[in-house]
């Protein structure tokens, strides 16, 4: 029998969110191109599209900078719970554990359908949980968020204490914006699974948390940070590529399950590290390896059409911010929240619960082996 586990190829819903298009290397989010909001639009621009099916006016962007800037602190009970959390616990599981006490002192936790309220509220307090337990776990104060920054510029702000330099906040906005949204995949099809029983928001964020944590999913580009690190600078890439190649070895950022031609989110790092490239060496590098990277796997791999993927470009704006490796995924999970929790959205509006079949392929007892 066929295996048909995975779920590979079966339609769950139907989405106005987003289009993946792997054949021909397209990710459209409502009617743009993600690449070009990525290069052109703020991030709280591309969540207000994504949650409300339009990018927003002058008007209605001012009063959404507002809240935003109004609803970054997290509340005291939180806090109370964070503190009382071993220093060394992992971030995701932080994560997982702040977004269950946030359903429970939200007195919108039990409201059918989703109040947006509560997408806010999760969407922007998120940056400021991650950055409390990181300087907790340094022993570090806790930083409060800077009305006026950006949502962005305000999460390396509440990490590092300083006011960020804007070449980063852009990168860094562009990879987020990339990361927001990507069709049925697992962290999303696990939320909109739970709140299909019309279970409350808290409970299907914490399983698309649980499912982003695993390393399957959510893991870190970090296996592209220790191969840029190695490389070093221009001059050694091509010895050193070619060193693992020869060995066998695969090159990390090369390929990809879905994208089988150009990755479009790597596309739009690329330009715009082309762009910023004199102002940060590590964006240098890392055009340059990739340049080298892909004439090497056609001289070794002929015919394989293996393209850069996110991952090798996340890697380079996360060295370029200096950000830790604990906190890549992390990262990657304030940006995807807008994308969940737009799903979820979607999901309330025609609501059907998720009860797909499984295959028994067991043992019958006696009296039924003739009947099988």
């Amino acid at each position: 029998m066929a295996s048909v586990t995975g779920l590979d190829g079966i339609i769950a819903a139907e989405t106005e969110l987003s289009l993946v298009d792997g054949q021909n290397g397209v990710l459209v989010y409502r009617g743009y191109e993600a690449k070009e909001l990525a290069l052109h639009n703020s991030f709280e621009e591309v969540a207000y599209l994504l949650w409300h099916g339009e990018l927003p006016s002058t008007d209605a962007l001012n009063a959404s900078k507002k809240i935003w800037a109004e609803q970054r602190s997290i509340p005291a009970e939180l806090k109370a719970v964070l503190d009382l959390l071993p220093k060394e616990s992992e971030m995701m599981s932080v994560l997982r554990t702040a977004t269950s006490v946030l359903g429970t002192i939200s007195h919108r936790e039990a409201e059918w359908p989703l109040h947006f309220e509560q997408i806010l509220m999760n969407t922007l307090m998120l940056p400021t949980i991650i950055a409390y337990h990181y300087r907790r776990s340094q022993g570090l104060l806790p930083i409060e968020p800077d009305p006026q920054l950006d949502h962005v510029a305000n999460y390396l702000y509440m990490l590092t204490g300083s006011v960020p330099q804007q070449v980063h906040v852009k990168v860094l906005t562009a990879y987020l914006i990339l990361a927001m949204e990507h069709g049925m995949n697992a962290s999303t099809f696990a939320g909109r699974v739970v709140l299909s029983t019309q279970s409350d928001l808290a409970s299907a964020l914490c399983a698309s948390i649980g499912a982003m944590k695993g390393p399957l999913h959510g893991g870190a580009p970090s296996e592209v940070l220790h191969m840029l690190d190695a490389i070093g600078d221009k001059e050694k890439a091509e010895a050193w590529l070619r060193d693992e190649l020869k060995a066998g070895r695969k090159l990390m950022g090369f390929g990809h399950r879905i994208y089988k031609t150009n990755d479009p989110r790597a596309e739009a790092l690329r330009q715009l590290m082309t762009e910023l490239a004199a102002e940060d060496p590590w964006f240098d590098l890392a055009i340059h390896v990739e340049k080298v990277a892909v004439e090497l796997l056609n001289e070794y791999k002929p015919g394989r059409k293996l393209y850069v993927n996110v991952e090798f470009y996340a890697a380079a704006v996360m060295r370029a911010i200096a950000l830790p490796t604990s906190l890549f995924t992390p990262s990657f999970t304030l940006s995807r929240m807008v994308g969940w929790t737009a799903h979820l959205m979607e999901q309330t509006s025609c609501n059907r619960i998720f009860r797909p079949q499984s295959v028994y392929i067991g043992e019958l007892p006696p009296s039924l082996r003739n009947h099988a």
